[in-house]
């Protein structure tokens, strides 16, 4: 098992009362980015965390420095003992994970699956916050894909694992809605909340499993760079979904010549369609670009090297003229 690091001592929690407490669980939590921060924030303040898994400190950035990700750094500012161990399935790790004698585990956007012994060894199980309505968007990245696909609502399901991906029964679900203007960075934030609150009440009321059903299964692969290219042969309305889905990571971007231009905010122009026009022609001095169908305007963008700003801005330092195709 990987060191444990932090001012936490096992068995107890950020509060430092044992798990005797009224109504608290001795539990693990285990996540790593920022979406999992509101319900470790959470959990230790109602519960008994007596140790935090996350992915181990990584380099990172344009000077590759060695960083702690989001919940390491939460649970290092809580005193809580964290480890971070590369990988799972080694017999002494969950040797390890079985003598924290734990009531439950707690996972959220972890990035390591859980081994059979790693499931079956606290005695509530393992509960994950997933951020999407069960069966819809299993996977990796279910916020991008409900954007992507033009849903309505999602929501976060609180379940009971398995050894599948995203398979195991429901114990709690609640919706939001997707605005028309949502991105992955708001939506994301609102989730990360709402899973918080979720989890929490999972916990208290131990409500039954129901399986998920199996019908409308849908699956979310996790994202690439190269999932980040305007392709102007789509519509302006899926277009104006991928830019939005795709902030901030990875992001969106167009080429003009050998230049890439991120595409960092844009909306579709209401009555635009121009029959005939090559789809990514530049339309007039506002960054219209002509798609397959309608016309998407480009509100704020970066060039290489330079800073983000609005995109009346950068066409006065570099002007773009209608005609000009991008993405060639």
């Amino acid at each position: 098992m990987t060191p444990a690091t932090g001012k936490g001592a096992a068995g107890k929690g950020a509060t430092g009362k044992g798990p005797e407490a009224k109504g608290r669980l001795r539990l693990a939590f285990m996540g790593s980015p920022g979406f999992a921060v509101p319900a470790l924030h959470a959990l230790a303040a109602a519960h008994d965390v007596v140790a935090v898994y996350c992915q181990p400190p990584r380099p990172a950035g344009r000077g590759r420095r060695v960083l702690r990700c989001a919940v390491h750094v939460a649970a290092d500012e809580l005193g809580l003992a964290v480890n971070t161990p590369a990988r799972l399935r080694p017999p002494a790790e969950a040797e390890a994970f079985a003598a924290l004698a734990l009531d439950v585990a707690v996972v959220a956007a972890y990035g390591l699956i859980l081994p059979p012994a790693f499931l079956a060894a606290p005695r509530r199980g393992c509960l994950n916050i997933h951020a999407s309505l069960l069966p819809r968007w299993r996977g990796a990245a279910p916020i991008q894909a409900a954007i992507l696909a033009g849903d309505a609502a999602t929501g976060i399901t609180v379940m009971q694992m398995d050894a599948g991906l995203d398979t195991g029964a429901m114990l709690l679900r609640e919706a939001i809605p997707i605005g028309p203007r949502d991105t992955a960075a708001g939506l994301h934030d609102r989730l990360a909340e709402l899973g918080a609150r979720l989890v929490l009440r999972a916990l208290a009321e131990d409500p039954p499993a129901i399986a998920q059903p199996a019908e409308g299964v849908t699956y979310a692969p996790k994202l690439a760079r190269e999932d980040a290219r305007l392709d102007w042969t789509q519509d302006a309305a899926t277009l104006d979904r991928r830019v939005r889905a795709f902030t901030p990571w990875p992001g969106t971007f167009t080429t003009i010549g050998a230049t890439v231009l991120k595409v960092l905010e844009a909306r579709p122009v209401p009555g635009s369609d121009v029959p005939g026009a090559v789809p990514g022609t530049v339309l007039d001095d506002t960054l219209a670009v002509a798609c397959a169908a309608g016309a998407l305007r480009l509100l704020a963008v970066q060039a290489p090297g330079g800073a983000a700003m609005p995109a009346a801005d950068f066409l006065r330092g570099h002007p773009i003229p209608a005609g000009t195709v991008l993405g060639r």
